[in-house]
Parts: structure tokens; sequence; C-alpha cells
């Protein structure tokens, strides 16, 4: 297994995983609900910060691997899913708003892997589409996790307004590239007869 950098930074995000869920199962005693939004909230931050890092230092110094750009997506992933999960449980999202990204990201992946084996993985390579899908929702579940108020010059910006939209906005694009990645895979699928993927 390589160790460079650009994998060290992949590895720190699945560790910062478990931070912005236990954070929110300490005790009251340690720090207050508010406290525990901005932890979390800073910690997925840092997380989104290294996936971005992780990838721009493995093009410049050129030490990208296949492990590399295996270990990448499935650290993005669980990142995701976790944070999804503890809003889902802390009644700021809708369960089915989880259920569309989480069932998108299983379903993409395993379309991308039976891709890959037939020779075939250009053809559900990373689009734009879905890069605009991964933005919009790693922008909206640290405003989530926020979820306050913040006043400043007279201003108020409401995280909890604009990231249920942002979410909402997540949620249909997830399905739009979903759908555009199974159109561009589905000659294959219907060559080989829909068998098992």
């Amino acid at each position: 297994m390589p160790f460079n950098v650009p994998i060290f930074l992949t590895w720190l995000r699945i560790v910062l995983i478990p931070l912005v869920v236990g954070v929110y199962y300490l005790p009251n005693t340690w720090l207050s609900t508010v406290e525990m939004n901005w932890v979390a909230c800073a910690v997925f931050v840092l997380a989104a910060l290294t996936d971005w890092f992780d990838g721009f230092l493995a093009r410049r110094w050129n030490q990208t691997s296949a492990f590399g750009a295996f270990l990448d997506p499935v650290a993005d992933k669980l990142m995701v899913a976790a944070a999804l999960l503890m809003l889902l449980q802390m009644g700021r999202i809708n369960a089915l708003v989880a259920l569309i990204i989480i069932g998108r990201e299983i379903t993409i992946s395993a379309l991308r892997e039976w891709m890959a084996q037939i020779g075939a993985s250009r053809s559900v390579a990373v689009h734009q589409l879905g890069k605009i899908k991964t933005a919009a929702q790693m922008v909206a579940i640290p405003l989530l996790l926020f979820n306050g108020t913040v006043a400043w010059n007279g201003l108020r910006f409401d995280s909890r307004f604009w990231g249920t939209w942002l979410i909402y906005v997540a949620a249909v694009l997830t399905l739009w590239s979903m759908l555009y990645y199974l159109r561009r895979a589905w000659p294959q699928i219907r060559e080989r007869g829909g068998g098992q993927m």
C-alpha cells in the first residue's frame, strides 16, 4: 500500500468522521448543543478541505495511485453518509433526502465497479453535473450541522434555511446525475442482458 501526503489526508478524512458523529454523544455538561454544532461543522469543513487538498496535491506532485483512487471516493461517501445520518437523527433533514443521496452513491459506486470490470469505465467517468451536486451537498451539510443564525453588520444569515434549500437542490442534482450515469451505461447494460453488476 503506497503512503504519501495525499493518502495521509484521505486517511485523516476517514479518522475525522467519528468526530463529527461522536461530538453529539458527549454529555451536555461538556458541551452545549450550540457548541456541539460548532465543533461538528468545523470538523466537517476540515474533512471537506482535505478532500480538495489530497486531489490537488496528488496531481501536482504526481502521486496518484490506484489505492488512492479507490480510497478517496470511499472516504467521501463515508463522510457524507455519516453526516446525513446524524442530521436525519436530529430531525434536520428529510428521510427521503438522505435516502436519495446515500442510495445514489451506492448505486453509482456499484455501476462504476461493474463498468470497470467490463472495461467501459470511461462511460461513467466523473461528469461536471456530479461535481456540482457534490459542491451543493458539501456546502449544505455544514450549514445544517451549524444549525443557527449569524448576525453581522445588521445582516442575518440563517444557516438552517440555506442549508435546507441547498440540500434539496443537492437531492435533485443527485437524481439527475444518477439518471445521467445510468443512461451512459445503458448500452452496456442492455448488451449484457441486464445481468448482475
